[in-house]
């Protein structure tokens, strides 16, 4: 996946079949806040997925200054996450390249922990601003998808699955889709014909309440049985008393 992994367990470090893995960047406490800025954010999303491009058409894509595109691109490249292209441009207009496929952290918890708010902050931000984008893709393609071919509007796909596992089967899961991806990676020629830049949008989180479930259910089948059970404490007890009633009735 040629986008951010941020947070998603480190791949398989074995080479896949069908492919080299990209190369991904190792985020730490500095780079990460040095990411977590909306504009640097989709500024790497657009020089990920269109290829190398100056400030000022970054500026036009995005609706932004080219002041504003300028100053964030130069953070991102003392990060170490864009680099100039070099042999392009002139002086007065550089062109700058993504130096990574996408970005990744092995750990969440080395950030959900830290000391620093500033660091939580920027994971959250990061998190946050990423889900945004791929909320902005889906609304893209469901707005223009009677632009594409009827063969391509046959093969679009919004799923959703609901799944009941442990975390360690989840991570399981998770490498296994992460190799049927990269086996895809080098099938189709970027110049063949009908060929397009598909995204694939891989969510996989715990439900709130979901962990419930079966203390859910057994308590409702708990709560069914003393439930017969107290019914019929209840019964026998008013029959008892009801026999005591009538034995003082006939005693009487």
């Amino acid at each position: 996946m040629s986008t951010h992994e941020v947070p998603s367990p480190a791949p398989d470090p074995r080479p896949a079949t069908g492919g080299a893995t990209p190369p991904l960047r190792q985020l730490d406490a500095r780079s990460l806040r040095g990411l977590a800025h909306p504009l640097r954010l989709r500024l790497l999303e657009v020089l990920r997925h269109d290829g190398p491009a100056t400030a000022s058409r970054l500026a036009d894509r995005l609706g932004e200054s080219s002041g504003a595109t300028s100053y964030h691109l130069r953070q991102l490249a003392s990060y170490g996450f864009v680099a100039e292209e070099t042999g392009r441009g002139t002086a007065r207009e550089r062109w700058w390249r993504a130096v990574h496929e996408g970005v990744q952290v092995s750990d969440p918890e080395t950030f959900l922990g830290h000391d620093d708010p500033a660091v939580r902050g920027a994971l959250d931000l990061v998190l946050h601003e990423i889900a945004s984008i791929h909320t902005s893709e889906l609304s893209t393609w469901l707005g223009s998808m009677h632009t594409w071919s009827q063969e391509w509007r046959r093969r679009g796909d919004i799923s959703d699955y609901t799944l009941w596992l442990t975390p360690e089967v989840a991570g399981e899961l998770g490498e296994r889709l992460r190799e049927v991806i990269n086996d895809y990676r080098d099938r189709v020629p970027a110049d063949a014909d009908d060929a397009a830049s598909v995204r694939l949008h891989l969510h996989a989180f715990p439900r709130e309440g979901g962990q419930r479930r079966a203390a859910r259910e057994e308590g409702a089948r708990d709560g069914e049985s003393a439930g017969d059970d107290g019914t019929a404490r209840e019964r026998g007890t008013a029959q008892e008393r009801g026999t005591v009633r009538d034995d003082e009735e006939e005693a009487t």
